[in-house]
């Protein structure tokens, strides 16, 4: 099997040497990517913050053990990442139910609905696309992710995701119809929401 191309292979050398710099570069290099693929899958900055930096720890520990070749770094990398947003989704799922189990009542009728500065939020784009790509089903939000904000070829989301390239298509495919017909809806409702009724005049008129 022929050798894969590793850019980050000098990196990973300098930090087997326990080299303080490479540590450094290290986090400035892949932080950022990583923050940005757990925020698009848990939507939570805090917690997004959480498995970016649990993923690098990850990476620092096993790079003694790093064989170059065998894979690009990156790659390794957003599996880890992704598999730990898996995991904080699994538990955020099952939170959420059995809130819902003991509290189905109260919860019926606890939502305000959201408030005038809420819905201004939402009716900026960013908002609606974060909200859309957070309503997609899990597997089509990870296909999405890994490909178009993360940037991998299609053949590395793929085996990441542990499906063929075709399957991986159908996926994208379909996530973008969501995501599109998602934004529409979105769009359509701001446009067609009533304007705030004027306050009424004061029937005393004004004070002298």
């Amino acid at each position: 099997m022929a050798e894969i191309d590793d850019p980050d292979a000098d990196l990973l050398a300098r930090l087997a040497r326990g080299e303080p710099q490479a540590a450094r570069e290290l986090v400035e290099r892949k932080l950022p990517r990583m923050l940005g693929l757990a925020q698009r899958l848990l939507g939570n900055r805090a917690e997004a913050e959480e498995v970016a930096q649990e993923g690098l720890v990850r990476a620092w520990q096993q790079v003694g053990h790093w064989r170059p070749g065998q894979a690009r770094f990156d790659t390794w990398l957003h599996e880890v990442v992704l598999n730990l947003c898996r995991d904080r989704l699994r538990r955020r799922a099952v939170r959420r139910e059995e809130a819902l189990d003991e509290h189905a009542e109260a919860a019926a009728f606890s939502d305000p609905g959201p408030t005038p500065e809420q819905q201004l939020d939402h009716a900026q784009h960013s908002a609606r696309v974060a909200a859309a790509l957070d309503a997609l089903p899990p597997r089509q939000r990870e296909a999405l992710v890994l490909h178009y904000y993360q940037a991998l070829p299609q053949a590395e989301a793929a085996a990441l995701m542990g499906v063929s390239v075709d399957a991986l298509e159908s996926l994208l495919a379909r996530a973008r119809r969501s995501l599109r017909a998602r934004l529409q809806d979105a769009s359509t409702s701001a446009i067609a929401a009533p304007a705030p009724a004027p306050a009424p005049a004061d029937p005393g008129g004004s004070p002298p």
